[in-house]
């Protein structure tokens, strides 16, 4: 089975799961603390790319000056859709991009940023040196991903859990793209091949990931991601199985109420 569709497959109710459930639970954290960040700086210009449902653009509408222009872009129309929907508290431009392939000018930026969307790239040095060109000199290039799997107790919970659903060939998204480019010396490496010549500071950053049951990150990752892809190619009747079963397991480790998990991830800064 192909993954390479599968995972870059925002689509149908995911979009809404995903802004309902996954970003109240794992991202605004880090989306505020990437705008705290680009808030210190001299800015007049910021790119945005893999923006999601939006929740790092909100976080930077709030906190930079209005006379700042955002950008904020992603692969995905049906993301932009929903963050366009949700909205900001000032004007954003909207626009659909494909990070591999800006359509921007060269050196048109004084920052770009990306939250949780680089390991989604099928060429990560080819990206970078993107945002590398559309960056102006002394720009800079802020980006998190998510830290191993293991370091993600929620998330790692549910892709255990799955395996009993389809033992035979058990759902590898999370641990696969998510989960899957958090080896440092390796986003060294990829952003010196994109043309970066200065040293990236890589920080890791634990946060707590926090619901009022169970069952809400289970509808986040098995309905609100990619994963959901994964599970209905491989019978789609056993969503809401498989939703239970990892509902069930969260509760058994983190109990039967109000639930509190771990989640870590790696935030790079690197100068152009």
């Amino acid at each position: 089975m192909s993954n390479s569709g599968i995972d870059k497959n925002f689509t149908g109710s995911i979009p809404k799961l995903y802004e309902t459930y996954l970003v109240p639970l794992i991202f605004e954290p880090y989306a505020a603390d990437l705008a705290t960040r680009l808030a210190s700086r001299s800015l007049t210009r910021v790119l945005e790319i893999a923006a999601g449902t939006g929740v790092v653009t909100r976080a930077l509408a709030s906190v930079l000056p209005k006379n700042v222009s955002i950008v904020a872009t992603d692969l995905n129309q049906a993301m932009l859709d929903q963050a366009s929907a949700v909205g900001t508290q000032r004007v954003v431009e909207w626009r659909q991009a494909d990070a591999m392939q800006l359509p921007f000018g060269d050196a048109t930026f004084d920052a770009v940023v990306c939250q949780f969307g680089v390991m989604f790239f099928p060429e990560k040095s080819q990206a970078f040196s993107e945002a590398r060109r559309v960056l102006r000199p002394g720009g800079v290039f802020i980006f998190n991903v998510w830290d191993r799997i293991e370091e993600n107790e929620f998330v790692d919970t549910v892709t255990t859990a799955l395996k009993s659903v389809f033992p035979q060939d058990p759902p590898r998204f999370m641990t696969r793209t998510p989960h899957g480019y958090y080896d440092r010396s390796t986003i060294e490496q990829d952003l010196e091949n994109g043309g970066f010549t200065a040293l990236p500071q890589i920080s890791t950053l634990a946060a707590r990931s926090r619901a009022t049951s169970a069952r809400v990150p289970a509808i986040a990752y098995c309905q609100g991601t990619p994963l959901r892809n994964e599970i209905e190619a491989r019978d789609a009747s056993r969503l809401g199985e498989a939703t239970d079963i990892a509902a069930e397991a969260i509760a058994q480790r983190f109990g039967r109420g109000a639930v509190d998990g771990k989640i870590q991830a790696h935030i790079v800064t690197i100068e152009n």
